[in-house]
């Protein structure tokens, strides 16, 4: 009978451990992971929405140009003279004053 009082005492002991384990482990991931990501997208959206007229971007797919329109849904950039495509906003990543000039 006192072998078996040992046993429950253990295995509940072993419950709190595995529950403050994965509490633990949700945390380091929330700090890792979940916040940065977070942080990330509101820069991102902050500053898709002060794109102004003139400003230098690149989109997802890599077309570099200059923002010459910018309405609700969508932008229009100028990749060459006179040469105009319509881009959702989504698509627009960074700035390429962001990058560093090669040489």
């Amino acid at each position: 009978m006192n072998f078996n009082v040992i046993l429950q005492e253990q295995a509940q002991q072993g419950n709190w451990t595995f529950l403050i384990m994965m509490g633990l482990i949700f945390v380091v991931m929330y700090f890792f992971m979940i916040r940065p990501q977070q942080k990330k997208q509101k820069e991102l959206a902050k500053f898709r929405s002060s794109l102004a007229k003139g400003d230098k971007v690149v989109t997802v797919g890599g077309i570099y140009g200059v923002v010459a329109e910018i309405k609700e849904q969508y932008i229009l950039v100028e990749v060459d003279s006179n040469v105009k495509l319509r881009i959702d906003k989504s698509a627009i990543v960074k700035d390429i004053t962001d990058i560093p000039a090669g040489k």
